[in-house]
């Protein structure tokens, strides 16, 4: 509103006061008390007095913008943290056992996404969610994060409340891979360690070995000194999903998360992923979530979701065994490859 009302009125001062000089300075020459050529001069000295306010009107609405780009930045940083940290929080050395226990859970008053949801993941089991779009996948690994507080229930880590476990340690034992992996600009190292210097460079070669990250790292004319772009356009999907691997790996946390984090490979890079991914849930307590169902047959145990709710639960053969809901997704799976 600022920069509408202003340049215009600037502008608008120019032209007045460009016609008051013709107008007066016409008639002079007319006259003959002012020559033709300082009413010539006065034009240009008009001219050349209005360009640079009218460029300072053009700053104006640049700072304007600024100024309410800064008040939305400070209003989100000034914004208070919905979840809260426990004030006492208890000390517990994470391992891995999960459990929901008769867990509801809106993101909206009463429209329930889960509902009296209830199992139990043993340290180091591999538990995959498979289930249509909407059925509250994704919401329980939120959850198991606490990036959401539950309105009904318990969700216990190793039999403690997570309400009841700090966030910091909470989050910093659970290693997630999402579908869409962001690298940062920079180099490559430095989007596996995320610049923290707390992890050494034998550490970071160390983890892009075991998930063979390194197999495209060490062609690199710098290795891991490489530099990258931001949302590494200059990378496949499968060797940012690789370098995505290396840097959960490298943070050695004790449960992991997948979320549809093999949805956008290549095929060329298809079977380093596989080969990744089981030297990655290696020994921690891993939940995936996969449209594919070839990618979770590894599966110890799979939940069928649907509308927020449990429907199957068991082995892959057990549920192909059980003729549900399970067994249509696989054969229609099947039946499109």
């Amino acid at each position: 509103m600022t920069f509408a009302i202003f340049r215009p009125s600037i502008y608008m001062l120019s032209v007045f006061a460009m016609v008051i000089v013709i107008g007066q300075g016409s008639a002079s020459v007319l006259e003959g008390t002012v020559s033709l050529g300082t009413l010539f001069v006065f034009i240009n000295y008009i001219s050349s007095f209005f360009e640079p306010i009218q460029e300072l009107a053009e700053q104006f609405g640049t700072l304007q913008s600024s100024l309410a780009s800064a008040e939305k930045i400070f209003s989100i940083l000034d914004e208070e943290p919905e979840i809260a940290n426990p004030e006492n929080p208890v000390p517990v050395e994470i391992k891995g056992k999960i459990e929901f226990r008769h867990v509801w859970f809106a993101y909206e008053k009463d429209d329930y996404i889960l509902k009296d949801v209830s199992f139990c993941i043993e340290p180091g089991e591999k538990i995959a969610f498979v289930g249509a779009t909407g059925a509250g996948k994704s919401s329980i690994l939120n959850l198991i994060g606490r990036y959401y507080d539950i309105q009904r229930g318990e969700i216990l880590i190793d039999g403690v409340n997570i309400r009841e476990i700090d966030k910091d340690a909470l989050r910093h034992a659970i290693g997630q891979v999402q579908q869409d992996v962001f690298i940062f600009t920079g180099d490559v190292k430095g989007n596996i360690s995320l610049n923290n210097e707390d992890i050494t460079q034998e550490e970071i070669e160390r983890a892009a070995h075991i998930v063979n990250a390194d197999s495209f790292i060490n062609k690199m004319p710098k290795g891991f000194d490489e530099p990258v772009t931001e949302r590494g356009s200059t990378l496949s999907a499968g060797q940012r999903q690789l370098l995505s691997f290396a840097r959960t790996l490298a943070y050695q946390p004790t449960i992991l998360v997948l979320d549809e984090a093999t949805a956008n490979i290549d095929t060329e890079t298809e079977s380093l992923i596989t080969e990744a991914l089981e030297k990655l849930m290696e020994g921690r307590t891993t939940i995936m979530v996969a449209h594919r169902l070839s990618t979770i047959q590894h599966a110890d145990k799979i939940i069928v979701m649907h509308k927020g709710e449990i429907r199957e639960s068991g082995s892959h053969q057990e549920l192909l065994q059980l003729g549900g809901m399970y067994k249509k997704l696989y054969d229609l799976q099947l039946v499109e490859a």
